[in-house]
């Protein structure tokens, strides 16, 4: 889940995308129809990947993507809870490639912003960088989720708004 590949972090190049917030990164901008199967590749990254889940979130358009020399090189799923505020950060990926270069802190950083309310994700307790990363951008833990995974338990952090 969000929490599986966002400790290996990276990417470079400006996006030309159009405009955007004067704080946001550069190499984010919204997933496009086009980025599907390059998403696609990227998911096989993931701990437990949620194919349908995927599929889902490029159909409604809700994907964010980083991109290096117009290759997408990442992406964040977000989804939202059925009538309730805020989002749950589901799926985060950085291609190998490209981590440690602050591509997955910018991606949090689009969702962040985005979000109308709470943000919240799933980690894997042993995956340090990804909950070193989510700590130093307000998150907290707040469950312990047993056996969520297939090698073990699962952490659920939480960020409200204004952290």
């Amino acid at each position: 889940m969000a929490g599986d590949d966002a400790d290996r972090d990276s990417g470079s190049g400006p996006d030309d995308s159009g405009s955007r917030p004067d704080d946001s990164d550069p190499r984010v901008r919204p997933g496009r129809p086009g980025d599907a199967d390059r998403i696609r590749e990227l998911q096989s990254h993931l701990r437990q990947p949620s194919p349908d889940l995927l599929e889902y979130g490029l159909a409604v358009g809700a994907a964010r993507v980083s991109v290096a020399d117009g290759r997408v090189v990442g992406y964040l799923l977000p989804v939202d809870g059925p009538n309730r505020r805020g989002v749950h950060l589901a799926e985060l990926v950085v291609a190998p490639a490209f981590r440690r270069e602050g591509r997955g802190r910018a991606l949090l950083r689009a969702a962040i912003a985005d979000a109308d309310g709470p943000v919240t994700l799933q980690a894997h307790p042993d995956n340090d960088a990804a909950l070193a990363l989510y700590e130093s951008l307000g998150f907290e833990v707040v469950e312990r989720r047993p056996d969520a995974y297939a090698d073990g338990d699962a952490l659920v952090l939480r960020r409200d708004p204004d952290a």
